[in-house]
């Protein structure tokens, strides 16, 4: 990890600290209340399997559902996989909200660390509830289509990307300003 991008916050205020995790708590609340309340609004619109198209040959929304993991990895087999990877999402939460408190006022890292852990949580709600994840977002070309998705998958992807650029960022910077 690189220096906090905070200097007022204290290393040796953990009344303060605690408090400054809050925000980013509440950020992966919303990111959850989003992703469910997308999903609930699809589930309750359309049929399995049903499509709308948004952007005629490019983009549309549907109802889909995914019990595996990306890329509806192990979404074949008989079910365990609902379990193993709810078992590996609250594992990933609670490794994420013990980052999220040792951050110690990296925005960047606070910021990506609140996406992903929302995310993971709006997928893992869809898991244990209804046994799979629901997806709905899908972007297509003639034959050619990216796997579907939702929003709690899009925090996961756009965290992780942030948490490319802060531990990438630090390189990219003049020898100097390092």
């Amino acid at each position: 990890m690189t220096a906090p991008d905070d200097p007022h916050t204290s290393a040796s205020d953990p009344t303060a600290h605690r408090a400054a995790v809050w925000p980013w708590l509440v950020l992966a609340l919303v990111v959850i209340v989003l992703d469910q309340i997308s999903k609930y609004q699809i589930i309750g619109s359309f049929a399995y399997g049903e499509r709308l198209p948004v952007i005629q040959g490019f983009f549309d929304l549907t109802l889909l559902y995914n019990p595996g993991a990306a890329f509806s990895f192990l979404a074949g087999h008989s079910g365990w996989q609902r379990w193993f990877f709810a078992g590996i999402a609250v594992v990933a939460s609670a490794v994420l909200i013990s980052l999220l408190f040792s951050a110690r006022g990296q925005r960047m890292f606070s910021l990506a660390l609140a996406l992903i852990l929302g995310g993971a949580i709006g997928n893992l709600v869809d898991r244990l509830v209804l046994g799979h994840v629901t997806d709905f977002l899908l972007f297509y070309q003639g034959v050619w289509a990216f796997p579907a998705f939702n929003l709690a998958d899009c925090a996961i992807t756009l965290g992780a990307i942030l948490l490319i650029c802060h531990e990438l960022l630090p390189w990219l910077r003049p020898r100097k300003a390092r």
